[in-house]
């Protein structure tokens, strides 16, 4: 059975800083692409970052600069590194894990198999 297992968001101030973790089970997680996703009220879901089986990252353009996705195999582990937030990073942040063999894929949702439950990241103004 796998799970991926998002740590505790929170509430931060404008200009703080926070980390994020998904601890993965029961896969092969060094081979999947690993991404975080956020999902704000009345909005679409959002890629927000990707880190392929070979390390190479993407961010998305409102993020870069501020976060960071990184990855460490021997723990299984996904990181999102966001720095300089801002109130309009508020939103629950997901990670997910899929197959994704094409690298301009790991933007798409669908391409993602298994889904964390979501964590509530909060940036006061």
């Amino acid at each position: 059975q796998v799970q991926l297992v998002e740590s505790a968001g929170g509430l931060v101030e404008t200009g703080g800083s926070l980390r994020l973790s998904c601890v993965a089970s029961g896969l092969s997680f060094s081979i999947y692409t690993m991404g975080w996703f956020r999902h704000a009220p009345g909005n679409e879901r959002e890629f927000v970052a990707a880190i392929t089986r070979s390390s190479t990252t993407y961010h998305t353009d409102s993020v870069k600069g501020r976060f960071t996705i990184s990855r460490d195999n021997t723990k299984s582990t996904v990181y999102l590194q966001m720095n300089s937030l801002r109130p309009e990073d508020t939103a629950v942040y997901s990670c997910a894990a899929g197959r994704i063999f094409l690298n301009s894929d790991s933007f798409l949702p669908y391409r993602y198999t298994y889904w964390g439950q979501g964590t509530q990241v909060t940036v006061s103004s």
